[in-house]
């Protein structure tokens, strides 16, 4: 840990050397901390985005929040007061993204997440979320393929378990929801800390309900720990989990436990599966090779495309926002470059395709989803059904 928040400074000054670049980026990621399997390949990303913008050079300040909301913060406002940037890059995790909203308002500067919740974008009628995109699908996309495919394959009850933090109450919400909708009875309800190591009330509360399928909502490697009690106690019901855990990290810790695990995913997590006939294909597999020609094969997670899909969206976004006259580090190209991200229509990313507008600060379909699990330690696709 010591050595990854010593070589942060050094990896600023690598991205930033460009000089009298004229769109600044900060960049806020989990590298340390317990969501640091995904801020790790979204930096990993970073260090991969050109070094332009719309065709303007651009300069990417990064810094680490340690996982932690009030570092988050910080982090956002120095890139706001001290670094003078003009659009901001994460947090990785929601509740960081939702405490950095206030900061982002209030300066009229743009931010586009990379952590899931809806939360961070929704109410578009609170002022606040005004200056605030995300890049993840949205947790009503995802739990509603989940809830299909449940219905779909014989589940009737349903167990679930959250982190006790937006991510879960978020997936709860939504979830609820889809489930009522498909007639799915959901006959036992907990929550799990992020930092926690032991869940066995929880677990043993959900398997005496004996339900037929199991529902992990977390990210990162956090929601291992759950499915590895369940699968130490026996329990043979079908384990579900969210995009959120697709990382090379929880594959690794999760070890045979995680096995025939299903999950929703972005396309980029099984871009070679996928029927040619999907609309992101191309452009999630020339960011797959570009990744792993540099990290090595299996290396490509959810969160490493939805990093490459910001630098896509700013590109597209930034073009369009210097039409305007607007200079680079001026309010008036920071309101440009929202406006801008907001109008974004047809662009596709490794993760679907982004139509965005004022309703909606995310602007994934249904072409952003398809179903994922784990097989022989990897991440596969599932098909259809």
């Amino acid at each position: 840990m010591h050595l990854r928040k010593l070589l942060l400074p050094v990896l600023s000054m690598c991205l930033t050397g460009v000089a009298h670049a004229d769109i600044r980026v900060g960049v806020d990621l989990s590298t340390t901390g317990p969501a640091a399997a995904i801020g790790i390949p979204s930096q990993n990303t970073v260090q991969l985005w050109p070094q332009t913008l719309g065709g303007q050079r651009a300069q990417y300040i990064v810094l680490d929040d340690a996982s932690d909301p009030s570092a988050a913060v910080r982090n956002v406002r120095k890139f706001i007061s001290e670094d003078k940037v003009d659009v901001i890059v994460g947090p990785n995790i929601t509740p960081n993204a939702i405490a950095a909203l206030d900061a982002v308002a209030e300066s009229g500067t743009p931010m586009v997440a990379l952590a899931a919740s809806a939360s961070i974008v929704e109410p578009q009628d609170d002022g606040r979320r005004r200056w605030a995109f995300k890049m993840p699908q949205n947790d009503a996309l995802m739990a509603s393929l989940l809830a299909e495919h449940m219905a779909s394959n014989g589940v009737k009850t349903v167990g679930f378990i959250g982190f006790n933090d937006a991510y879960g109450e978020s997936w709860w919400r939504e979830f609820s929801k889809m489930a009522e909708l498909r007639h799915l009875r959901v006959v036992a309800q907990e929550r799990f800390g992020r930092m926690d190591t032991t869940v066995t009330g929880q677990v043993l509360k959900l398997m005496s309900a004996n339900p037929d399928a199991i529902l992990i909502a977390g990210s990162g490697t956090p929601p291992a720990l759950p499915q590895k009690s369940l699968n130490e106690r026996g329990y043979k019901g079908q384990i579900y989990q969210t995009h959120g855990i697709a990382t090379w990290e929880f594959l690794r810790i999760g070890g045979k436990d995680v096995e025939r695990t299903l999950f929703p995913t972005g396309p980029v997590v099984v871009a070679r599966e996928l029927p040619d006939s999907h609309p992101a294909k191309k452009v999630a597999l020339d960011f797959v090779k570009r990744y792993e020609t540099k990290h090595g094969p299996d290396t490509v997670t959810q969160f490493a495309g939805d990093a490459w899909g910001a630098w896509q969206l700013l590109d597209d976004a930034s073009r369009r926002a210097l039409k305007s006259g607007a200079q680079p580090g001026t309010p008036a190209f920071r309101r440009a470059l929202r406006d801008a991200i907001e109008s974004t229509k047809n662009l596709t990313v490794p993760n679907g395709v982004l139509n965005l507008s004022a309703q909606d600060h995310q602007g994934f379909d249904q072409r952003a989803r398809v179903m994922g699990t784990i097989r022989n330690g990897k991440f596969a696709y599932a098909g259809d059904k």
